[in-house]
């Protein structure tokens, strides 16, 4: 372990600022939520390590899942034994990152079918007038409430950490697209010419003693390309169409059939649910609503139109659909293991290397899992959600 330097640490926007180091410690590559707060926690174990962040875009990661992601922290689907994990993660969110907006939102949890802990629709409905005119009771008749659930923007949460991560004394380099190598990574620092181009202007390599690949659905391609090493996961492209319904602090967050309706913005953006993993080479493309072409791709529009009796609202021209693929804000999801259900995880894919994966789960476990990892690397025994 080497020693870092104390204070705050470098940022390298663009190509500009001339970059010379040679090698660190740990890479984290990517500055979503899972690498920024990867990054943040390998700081707190460990300030002796001198650490690098390494985004392709701007800080926080521009063109992944973070952005789109749905902010619903809730224990509904967490798998059992790992609520420990859950309620730490909330808590550093409510509690550890300044100013990125964390509110408390009961999710009410709509099923056609009894469930264990479930009530009468019609009557959890009295509690929460606001989603009174979302939901046909009699087609999806029982409830139950999370009454623990919030949400939050994933966006600033990735921000906070990572300034936060360069606060402690990482260093941070943006628009750098990287490699792994033997040894380190391969670094290419990226520019714009006058036609609007992206291009490499510079390469340089970096040893290290330790990366991690927080690159989210982009980081088991890197490791299977970059390294050759054969991984089990999978990825989805998953869409987030908009429901212009009116919304409010108090209105709920709403879940049926798999698909989450967020307050959000006046409104509501619709998250729906990840069946399975799009197989290797598929191009997301738009469906067919009555004919006519729209941008919600066909898997997503099936799931819509199973629960328009359900949720009246999604009839209506209230709901966006676009009338091409660009109309309608997607991105690709990481699947752990290639399942739409699993959690988040972190592997070793090569001796230093370890690949970190969210997935459909990262908005509740996410941060439990980077910790983990950052624990890991920084040799820390024990972790805070054990023991009590």
């Amino acid at each position: 372990m080497s020693t870092g330097r104390g204070g705050a640490g470098r940022v390298w926007a663009h190509v500009g600022q001339a970059f010379a180091e040679t090698d660190y410690d740990v890479v984290v590559l990517g500055a979503g939520r899972m690498g920024t707060a990867c990054a943040l926690f390998l700081r707190r174990l460990a300030p002796g390590l001198r650490l690098l962040l390494v985004e392709r875009g701007g800080l926080p990661n521009e063109e992944g899942a973070t952005i789109l992601a749905p902010g619903v922290w809730t224990t509904l689907g967490v798998p059992p034994g790992r609520g420990g994990e859950a309620r730490w993660g909330r808590a550093f969110l409510a509690g550890g990152l300044g100013d990125a907006p964390f509110q408390p939102r009961p999710l009410l949890d709509l099923h056609a079918h009894a469930v264990p802990g479930a009530r009468s629709t019609t009557g959890t409905l009295t509690r929460f007038p606001e989603a009174a005119a979302l939901v046909l009771p009699t087609a999806l008749p029982f409830a139950r409430v999370d009454e623990e659930a919030a949400t939050y923007r994933p966006g600033p949460v990735a921000l906070a950490c990572g300034q936060g991560a360069v606060r402690a004394g990482a260093d941070l380099l943006l628009n750098t697209h990287a490699h792994l190598i033997p040894g380190g990574v391969r670094l290419d620092r990226l520019t714009v010419t006058n036609t609007h181009e992206v291009v490499t202007h510079e390469t340089r390599e970096v040893r290290a003693g330790g990366v991690v690949v927080a690159l989210g659905a982009d980081g088991p391609p890197a490791v299977e390309h970059d390294l050759g090493a054969h991984t089990a996961h999978g990825r989805a492209y998953r869409q987030t169409p908009r429901l212009n319904v009116p919304s409010d602090d108090r209105t709920p967050t709403l879940r049926a059939g798999g698909l989450t309706l967020r307050p959000v913005g006046g409104g509501f953006t619709l998250i729906p649910p990840v069946h399975h993993r799009d197989p290797q080479g598929y191009s997301p493309a738009g469906g067919r609503l009555t004919g006519v072409p729209v941008g919600v791709r066909r898997e997503t529009l099936e799931d819509l139109i199973a629960l328009m009796d359900a949720l009246p609202p999604l009839a209506t021209g209230a709901l966006e659909v676009g009338r091409s693929l660009a109309d309608v804000p997607g991105a690709w999801l990481a699947l752990p293991g290639g399942r739409a259900d699993a959690p988040p995880l972190h592997e070793e894919v090569a001796p230093g290397v370890h690949l970190l994966l969210g997935g459909p789960l990262a908005d509740t476990l996410g941060l439990a899992v980077a910790y983990d990892l950052a624990a890991q690397v920084a040799g820390v025994e024990g972790r805070p959600w054990e023991g009590g």
